[in-house]
Order: structure tokens, then C-alpha cells, then sequence
């Protein structure tokens, strides 16, 4: 997902499809943990959210930015007695699945966004983290992998992003021009300082 259609997203989105929408884009974290993510979970001193049962079956935290902790202390603010979910549904229970696909789906549209999942919230996490240049290590470990083999398929990269690897070429070539003009000086007899600094 571009940064701009994530704007619209965020525009049209309905306030507790915005904060899912937010939650997702900046953990990686799935639907179902984000549905299921309860109090207990988190901790707005140390910026944490812990997943105590992932789809691997093993408990991960996660550290979260000022994004979903904004998200956050907002919740607090209205918890109520009768839930312990974070983002729960209306009537205080599980937020269904069914529900908040049809409503994505629906918000999606609206965008004229077509072929994105909600699963693909969680691959734009991940593809934006190793675009970004952080560690593949780090992205699997956010991203609750078992395998760094799972990580590495989010490992590409768009044209832009790769416009830095020619672009170097264009120093390099200015750089080499550079030392050949100040060598052929230092031949014809010119300054002796015009060499200092060069090195090949």
C-alpha cells in the first residue's frame, strides 16, 4: 500500500476501523491479534503490546510507536468494566471477523483500492521495515516468524527504492573524473596540494 492510499484509507475509515487499520499497519500484527489483544497485553509504560498466543502457538511482544500508543491511551480513556478486549465490538464482546472484512472490504472500495486484503496491512508493514534498511532478523522477530525463510519474500524492492544503487554510480564517476584531472595537474608541473586528499 503507497503512503497516499493509505491517507484515503484512513480518511473514510470508520474511527474503530481506522484504529484496527493503524494497529495493523504499525505492529504487523494479525487480525485475530488484534481482536484478541486484551489489557493484559499491554503496557503503555514500557510501549508494549504482547500477543500471548500467535498463530505459531509461541507469546510475542511487540514495541509500538507514538501511533498506536495515541490508539491506545484513547481506549483507556473509554474502557469499560464490561470487556477486557481493547477494541471490542458494541456490545463489549470479540469483535467478529466476518464483520470487520465486510467493513474493510467496504472502505476498500470506497478507495477504489482494489485487489488488497486485510492480510496485505500486515505484508506493508513488513515490506516498508525492509525498504527502510531494518535488519531482516528484526522484521522476523516483529513479525512472530519461525523461519527467516517466511521473512525473506518481503526482501524486494520498488523502482524508487532502488534508484539509490545507480545514483552511486554518478558519484562514482565524479569522484574518478575528479582524481584523473587533479593527477594530470599534479603531472604538468601545477600545485603539489592539488593531489592531497585523493586517495584511489
Amino acid at each position: 500500500m503507497s503512503t497516499g492510499e493509505e491517507e484515503r484509507l484512513l480518511q473514510l475509515a470508520r474511527p474503530w476501523l481506522k484504529e484496527i487499520i493503524l494497529f495493523a499497519l504499525n505492529t504487523g500484527m494479525r487480525m485475530g491479534e488484534i481482536r484478541e489483544l486484551t489489557w493484559e497485553g499491554v503496557d503503555l509504560v514500557r510501549k508494549t503490546v504482547t500477543v500471548f498466543r500467535s498463530k505459531n502457538g509461541e507469546r510475542r511482544t511487540i514495541p509500538i510507536n507514538s501511533l498506536v500508543l495515541d490508539v491506545l491511551k484513547s481506549k483507556a480513556k473509554m474502557r469499560s468494566v464490561k470487556s477486557d478486549y481493547v477494541i471490542p465490538s458494541e456490545t463489549f464482546t470479540l469483535l467478529d471477523d466476518s464483520h470487520l472484512r465486510r467493513a474493510f472490504r467496504g472502505t476498500m472500495k470506497l478507495c477504489r483500492i482494489e485487489n488488497f486484503h486485510f492480510h496485505d496491512l500486515r505484508h506493508t508493514f513488513a515490506t516498508r521495515l525492509v525498504q527502510s534498511g531494518i535488519d531482516l532478523y528484526k522484521v522476523q522477530c516483529l513479525l512472530g516468524h519461525k523461519s527467516p525463510i517466511m521473512t525473506q519474500r518481503y526482501d524486494h524492492h520498488y523502482p524508487e527504492s532502488l534508484r539509490e544503487g545507480v545514483e552511486i554510480l554518478e558519484k562514482y564517476r565524479l569522484a574518478s573524473t575528479k582524481s584523473t584531472k587533479l593527477a594530470r595537474t599534479a603531472q604538468a608541473g601545477g600545485p603539489a596540494l592539488a593531489t592531497s586528499g585523493v586517495s584511489c
